[in-house]
């Protein structure tokens, strides 16, 4: 026998439903999945006759927007994660297209590894393992949180100053801290570089930048002949003691590396500021401040200047290029 539905409980019914789909198309800037229609009520065929009365488009197999012009950046975002969902933004479309300044590039989501999904034009996939855990379901679209999403993009990093800018650019971003990082890190456990990695958080703890530090000696002094600096020279300033990184002090120089992380503040800047004072005032020593950039990917160029201010500073010695490919020679003068 045929159970009786009452009419009123099932327009009520249809009616909440109804409203449901209406608030997921306002957070979703329109653009809704057809499952989410078809909870609404909504069959295949309104479906097809709001296509044809213009009143809306489909956007990928089985996602559609509740108008027929360009659609902007979120609403492709939420597309793409409507058509691979449970999935998540993840990689460049984590930002904002305002941040990457490319709002028509492909958008970038994540889905469980185990599954197999052809992505459709203008979206791209990435398979990750726990997609669940590395997940920020809050956020709309769902993204991947940002430690996670800087090493998804870590593993196709092709050189160490690319795994330093993404973690630069991640830690403090949003309140990410090391420790969210190193958490993360957990996550991912054939990610390549793991160790460079842990060393990079292990020197942001400690305020330190003993990796920068080794770089430096071994890509850019030893790499290229240049005099022994020496370590962490003490110096009296007007504030009590500080340390330089590598002076070399019959040559009236103070190397500084800044290894930080997280993004700098202008009372940080303040105070490297007054410290290259300290040394030019009471030393008269200049004080060459370097950075990733300088040791990692520049250090052959790095070393011709370093060069350069020593030899104008008394050195009689020369540079020597640290191997085959060595540019020392092109920034010599």
């Amino acid at each position: 026998m045929t159970a009786l539905v009452d009419p009123e409980l099932a327009a009520r019914d249809l009616e909440a439903r109804r409203a449901w789909v209406a608030r997921e198309l306002e957070l979703q800037d329109g653009v809704a999945s057809r499952a989410q229609l078809t909870f609404g009520g909504y069959t295949p065929n309104d479906v097809r006759r709001a296509i044809r009365r213009r009143e809306m488009q489909a956007v990928h197999r089985g996602v559609y927007v509740t108008h027929t012009g360009p659609l902007t950046w979120p609403q492709r975002a939420w597309a793409a994660v409507l058509y691979a969902e449970p999935a998540a933004l993840c990689g460049p479309s984590v930002l904002e297209p305002q941040r990457t300044g490319e709002a028509e590039a492909p958008i970038h989501v994540a889905i469980e590894h185990a599954r197999r999904l052809d992505p459709p034009p203008g979206v791209v996939i990435h398979r990750v393992v726990g997609l669940s855990r590395q997940t920020f379901a809050a956020a709309r679209p769902p993204r991947l949180k940002l430690e996670d999403n800087a090493l998804l993009q870590a593993r196709g990093a092709t050189s160490e100053i690319d795994v330093i800018g993404l973690l630069t650019d991640t830690i403090g971003r949003r309140g990410v801290t090391t420790d969210a990082v190193r958490a993360a890190l957990k996550r991912h456990p054939r990610l390549p570089r793991r160790a460079f990695i842990r060393d990079l958080l292990s020197d942001a703890d400690a305020g330190t930048c003993s990796v920068l530090e080794h770089a430096y000696l071994a890509r850019v002094e030893r790499a290229h002949g240049l005099p022994a600096g020496t370590r962490q020279s003490q110096r009296l300033t007007p504030t009590g003691k500080e340390f330089r990184d590598v002076e070399y002090e019959a040559y009236g120089l103070v190397v500084e590396l800044d290894g930080r992380l997280n993004h700098e503040s202008w009372r940080a800047q303040g105070r490297d500021a007054d410290r290259d004072l300290d040394d030019l005032a009471l030393g008269g020593r200049a004080t060459a401040r370097l950075r990733w950039h300088q040791v990692f990917s520049t250090s052959c160029r790095t070393a011709a200047r370093i060069a350069q201010i020593l030899k104008a500073n008394g050195w009689k010695g020369d540079p020597i290029p640290c191997g085959e490919g060595c540019d020392l020679s092109t920034w010599e003068s």
